[in-house]
Parts: C-alpha cells; sequence; structure tokens
C-alpha cells in the first residue's frame, strides 16, 4: 500500500500520450483507493450491517457527515509522514512527553489487537457458511496464512490481487435496485438526521465513526508515506526538500480524498441494504455472520452467501496485514528499531517479532469463544473511543511549527479536524449521559 513514485519533472522525460497520463494519474489513486477499501473491513461489514438493522435508515447520515472529517484527519496524518520523515509514534516520542507516547502506543495497539482478532473470528465464521469444518480451523488458516504473507510476501505484491476481492462490496451498492424501499424516506433520514436519546443509539453511533475513523489507519498512512520516502533515493521529507511539495502534496490530496469517498459511498449501501431487507423484515440484529448475508439475498438468491464471504475474507485479508503493521510500525518508531515492510525479517527482527506477536494475540482471543460478529461491533466502539484523543494530538503535531516546519496544515484542515475531533467527543460523552 505505499505510494507509488510521482513521474520525473518535465524536461527529463519524452512527452507522453494522452492514454499513458490518464495511465499514470490512475495509479497514483492506488494507495488510497485500496486505504478506503480496508478500511470497509469485516468491522466495518458488520458495523454497517448492525446499525442497518436496528435502525434502518437513521442512521445514513452519517456518512456522508463523517467523510469530511475522515480524510481531513488521513490527508493530515499523510502530511506529517512525508512533511518530517517520521511516523505518528517517532514525532510522539520527539515532541511530547514520553507518558504521553506509551499511553497513546499502549491503546492503539490493544485496539488493534482486538480488532485483528475479531476480523479473523468474522472470516472464519463466513467461511462455515459454505464449507464444512469447526471455526477453529479456519481461524488457525487465515491467521497464520496472513501471518506468512506479511513476513515472507511484500504487502504491495500480494494487495494487488487481494484486492479485487473487495469488489464484492459493490454486491450492496447493486443489492439496493433488487429491494423495495422507499428512497424518499431514505433520502430525507441521509440528510435530515434524526437524533435518537438513547444509549444504544449513541453506541451504534461511536461503532460507525470508529470503524471509518480508525486511529490504526493514522499510524498507517503516515508510516507509509515514511516508507515512501525511505524506499526512493531520488525521495526526501518535505522538510530537507521543500520543492517536492506542491506535487507530493496534491497527489496525497487527491488519493486520500478518493480512497476515502469510495469507503464512505460503500458504507453508505451497507446500512441503505441491511435497512432495506433485515429491518424491513422485522430482524432488527444482525448477530450472526448468516444473519448478516441475508442483506445480499434480494441480488445473489443462493449466492448471496458467497458473495458476503467474498467481501468479509477480501477485506479481512486486506485489512490484517494493517491492523498487525500500524502496531508494528508505532512500536519500532517508539523503541528505536529498524521498521520496514521492505526489509528481511532477518534485517529488522523485532519489527517483524512485534507483527508475529500481535497476529498470534489476535488468533488466539478467538479461542475465548466470543460471538464474532458481536465482537467486530465492539471492537469498532473501541476504535470510535480511542480515536477522539489521537486526533486530537495528531492535529496539534501538524499544527505546530516545530514539527512541521513552514509546512504547517492549512487553516481547513486545522479546521475540519479540531471539529472531528470535537464529533468524537461529543458521541462518546453521549454515551455517558444517557447511561440509565
Amino acid at each position: 500500500m505505499s505510494v507509488r513514485s510521482l513521474p520525473k519533472p518535465q524536461g527529463l522525460e519524452k512527452p507522453a500520450s494522452k492514454l499513458a497520463s490518464t495511465k499514470a494519474w490512475w495509479t497514483k489513486l492506488g494507495p488510497g483507493l485500496v486505504t478506503g477499501a480496508s478500511d470497509d473491513d469485516p468491522s466495518g461489514i458488520a458495523t454497517y450491517s448492525q446499525v442497518g438493522a436496528q435502525f434502518g435508515y437513521g442512521l445514513l447520515w452519517t456518512t456522508w457527515f463523517s467523510y469530511p472529517f475522515m480524510a481531513a484527519i488521513q490527508e493530515i496524518s499523510a502530511r506529517i509522514g512525508r512533511v518530517t520523515g517520521a511516523g505518528l509514534a517517532a514525532n510522539l516520542k520527539a515532541h511530547y512527553p514520553r507518558s504521553l507516547l506509551h499511553s497513546v502506543l499502549g491503546l492503539m495497539v490493544m485496539a488493534n489487537v482486538l480488532n485483528l482478532g475479531a476480523d479473523i473470528g468474522a472470516m472464519a465464521a463466513a467461511v462455515q457458511l459454505i464449507l464444512p469444518g469447526a471455526a477453529w480451523i479456519y481461524v488457525l488458516l487465515f491467521g497464520l496464512t496472513s501471518l506468512v504473507l506479511q513476513i515472507f510476501v511484500p504487502y504491495t505484491r500480494y494487495v494487488q490481487y487481494l484486492k479485487w476481492l473487495t469488489l464484492s462490496l459493490f454486491a450492496y451498492v447493486a443489492a439496493v435496485f433488487f429491494v423495495h424501499l422507499s428512497w424518499r424516506q431514505a433520502l430525507h433520514e441521509t440528510f435530515v438526521p434524526s437524533i435518537v436519546w438513547s444509549r444504544e443509539y449513541f453506541v451504534s453511533l461511536i461503532a460507525v465513526l470508529g470503524t471509518t475513523i480508525s486511529p490504526y489507519l493514522f499510524f498507517w498512512q503516515a508510516s507509509q508515506e515514511v516508507e515512501e520516502v525511505g524506499c526512493n533515493d531520488d525521495q526526501n521529507p518535505l522538510k530537507i526538500s521543500p520543492r517536492e511539495a506542491p506535487a507530493q502534496l496534491e497527489r496525497i490530496r487527491w488519493d486520500t480524498y478518493l480512497g476515502m469517498a469510495f469507503s464512505n459511498l460503500v458504507a453508505f449501501f451497507i446500512i441503505l441494504t441491511a435497512a432495506a431487507t433485515l429491518h424491513a423484515r422485522g430482524i432488527t440484529e444482525a448477530a450472526t455472520a448468516a444473519q448478516a448475508a441475508q442483506a445480499l439475498s434480494p441480488l445473489g438468491g443462493r449466492w448471496a452467501v458467497g458473495l458476503f464471504v467474498c467481501g468479509i475474507v477480501g477485506t479481512g485479508m486486506l485489512a490484517i496485514p494493517v491492523l498487525a503493521g500500524s502496531a508494528a510500525f508505532a512500536m519500532g518508531e517508539s523503541f528505536h528499531w529498524r521498521a520496514s515492510l521492505e526489509d528481511k525479517p532477518a534485517q529488522a527482527p523485532r519489527f517483524y517479532l512485534a507483527i508475529v506477536t500481535a497476529s498470534v494475540v489476535g488468533i488466539l482471543l478467538n479461542f475465548l469463544h466470543f460471538d464474532p460478529i458481536r465482537a467486530l461491533f465492539w471492537s469498532a466502539v473501541v476504535n470510535g473511543a480511542l480515536a477522539a484523543p489521537v486526533m486530537a494530538i495528531v492535529v496539534h503535531m501538524a499544527a505546530s511549527k516545530k514539527v512541521m516546519g513552514r509546512f504547517v496544515i492549512p487553516i481547513h484542515l486545522k479546521v475540519m479536524g479540531w471539529a472531528g475531533t470535537l464529533v468524537m467527543f461529543i458521541a462518546c460523552l453521549g454515551v455517558f449521559v444517557t447511561l440509565k
């Protein structure tokens, strides 16, 4: 998922055809699109299905409402990595109290491991819908396969194949047109929110926000920018090579905003499909993989389960390396380990040990016999609760001249960053205020 190199400056290459220029523009957008797809991971699918079943169209408004905050915080994170040549954890260590670093690191690693374990469990539960066998067999199969791929195959290589599985997510878009639904009511609920003053509503709200605005993606995107600088001899951190700034910042902006738009579009249709199928039939809780798969039955019929399994497995295999990798990058930056996915395990042993540890603990969590679909929902809640303080730190960091030099974030990103942080805090506060 690292960013591709930009074309050479004008005058150093032959004029390209219009087709070649279009192709080059499209390839630069790839990392953001993959990030958007991995954000709609099993946790996202389960959460959106659950809120669609429980509240019908009532939370559709969150998809467009969260988009500018989601895109802004991801762009801010990417800018920090590209400008400083260091990830979020490294900048935390350099410019903030060590206690703050350790607190953020500890909470993020725990959230990532929980999310990783829940994703693996959901993949196993989904596969059980079409294949015989005990859940623990598929837990080990997916967990160990993902771990082997992370260690021995560059993520940027195998992600090119796995991302095609995520096209199954468009089944949720198509399914909407095979059911009877009130578009008037759906659009009204989308653009005229009706807030329900209940604990269940605010917990679901945090879950939706937490699965779209996820702290591990902040760390991952910053680290991928650092990876790109380290892997290309002709690129440097923007603080060292400011002449690269216009092209790099434009590339980050377009890539991020298009990728996050893809993510939220899919989220909108998953909620809409679940509302039009599950909620409309009186199913108000998608508590199992089988129930969640029913949302696709109007389109797929007997193939609905297969489409659901492809979506869960495809996005899970994309997201697990991001969850384990972002935790390992943060730990590597915090403790001065060599940390790069381009290195062999022998070159960065502690970095890969962190990936192995996170993956193994995530696998073992599945032997505690928790419900995989509910675990996905609550992992999204945990991410939502953690997002607010991490967002505050990231925005403060990006607005600091001490950290960013002349490349402090512009005013519109400051406004969106702080506004998004405030929204996350209010959503968390709503849960405590509505406690009975």
